[in-house]
């Protein structure tokens, strides 16, 4: 089960005088402020734009419902909750919902007749992307959306749990409900540090949600934010990283059952995996310049993959080769699509 916030990406690759114009940074994802707000309609009204359904926990579920599926799992195996708007001419939650549902994904969406659907724009350049979120209904999830029949019926169910870091800006009330579950039926809770505005303003709801996880991702540009803002001597190497990745490992655990795992992936070099015992390194495939498309979605599709495997019960290395492969698969892609094709990937 995914909890997060569902957006649809407003995607379009466009210059560097458009970053420079509404002051954005390659690589990077912020949530929108109010000079950000005229950037999609620009985007719609100048660009050749795609939508595509996103949000970065939802990304991570469609595409570990697209692994599984493709190693004979039935559909349904996966689901997912946010908050979407509820008018009746909400096309966007629609689409959101018609995608995750040709996935094979079941949503579960709290719908605000109040909101909008949030959007992401995706903006693309020289296959790199930079990330602009304007979450409006997504914002506006809460705890009571987990009292409904259906919603207990998928917590219930469910034996793994994730969430991106992103949501901690919504609703850690949810989050903390839905962590205490897993911690106390002794299943397992998974985290993303997700971008380094989390770490450096949403630190104290990082903290608490960190108790809870049993694994967390991040990229090096996150565990590197996390080494400043907690003081950790850390600096540019893989092993500095691998000391942030111990570090976190270490940090107070509700559920002493099962040691903490921590992942730190970055891009093209190697991926980190440590827990409080041991740190490994496991090489990634190296894809030529040609074929990247968009590394838009790259870190949830890891995610996802890895996702698909462990709870399969694989080991580290074959979940660590499923996100690879996922992530390797959809950086060739325009955002998070492709999904129709089946995975070819082999455990």
């Amino acid at each position: 089960m995914g909890m997060g916030n569902p957006l649809l990406d407003i995607s379009a690759t466009v210059g560097q005088d458009l970053l420079d114009k509404y002051d954005v940074k390659l690589d990077s994802a912020i949530l929108a402020e109010d000079k950000h707000q005229p950037l999609y309609q620009e985007l719609v009204d100048k660009y050749d734009v795609q939508y595509i359904a996103g949000g970065a926990t939802q990304n991570s579920m469609r595409v570990a419902q697209w692994m599984l599926t493709s190693t004979a799992q039935k559909t349904n195996q996966v689901a997912f909750m946010g908050c979407v708007g509820g008018q009746d001419n909400d096309k966007y939650a629609k689409q959101l919902q018609d995608c995750a549902n040709a996935d094979g994904v079941l949503v579960h969406y709290q719908k605000d007749p109040k909101a909008v659907t949030g959007t992401c724009a995706a903006l693309i350049l020289g296959g790199e992307r930079a990330l602009v979120a304007n979450l409006a209904a997504a914002n506006n999830f809460t705890p009571s959306h987990l009292e409904t029949p259906l919603a207990q019926e998928i917590v219930q169910s469910a034996k793994f749990y994730y969430c991106a870091g992103f949501f901690l800006t919504v609703s850690v009330e949810s989050l903390v409900k839905v962590a205490t579950h897993a911690c106390e039926q002794n299943k397992v809770f998974c985290l993303n540090l997700s971008a380094p505005f989390i770490v450096d303003f949403f630190t104290e709801q990082l903290s608490t949600a960190l108790e809870y996880a049993d694994y967390v991702f991040g990229n090096e540009g996150e565990a590197k934010s996390f080494a400043v803002k907690f003081q950790i001597n850390a600096g540019e190497t893989t092993e500095d990283l691998q000391a942030v990745a111990q570090y976190i490992c270490k940090l107070p655990k509700k559920n002493a059952n099962r040691p903490r795992t921590v992942i730190f992936t970055q891009g093209s070099k190697q991926t980190i995996v440590c827990t409080s015992e041991s740190s490994k390194e496991f090489p990634v495939e190296a894809l030529a310049k040609d074929q990247l498309v968009d590394t838009n979605g790259a870190g949830d599709a890891f995610v996802g993959g890895f996702l698909s495997q462990l709870v399969q019960d694989k080991e580290l290395e074959t979940c660590v080769k499923a996100g690879h492969y996922a992530a390797r698969y959809i950086i060739q892609q325009s955002g998070t699509t492709g999904l129709d094709k089946p995975a070819e990937f082999t455990p």
